[in-house]
């Protein structure tokens, strides 16, 4: 597995909120649907390269 950096997010009430139940509703971690989510916007934008989709990133 890829070594992880942590940082610190700031984020609104409600949209937490949204996300804490989106992954509960995915069986995931909030952490992890936060990755999800923006692996699946790097992917869409195209600024995710093919290589890094292997490393599960």
């Amino acid at each position: 597995m890829a070594e992880k950096k942590p940082f610190v997010l700031r984020i609104d009430p409600d949209t937490l909120k949204k996300i804490e139940k989106w992954a509960a509703d995915e069986f995931r971690s909030v952490n992890g649907q936060i990755e999800w989510m923006l692996n699946k916007c790097l992917r869409e934008s195209g600024r995710l390269k093919k290589k890094d989709e292997s490393n599960g990133n």
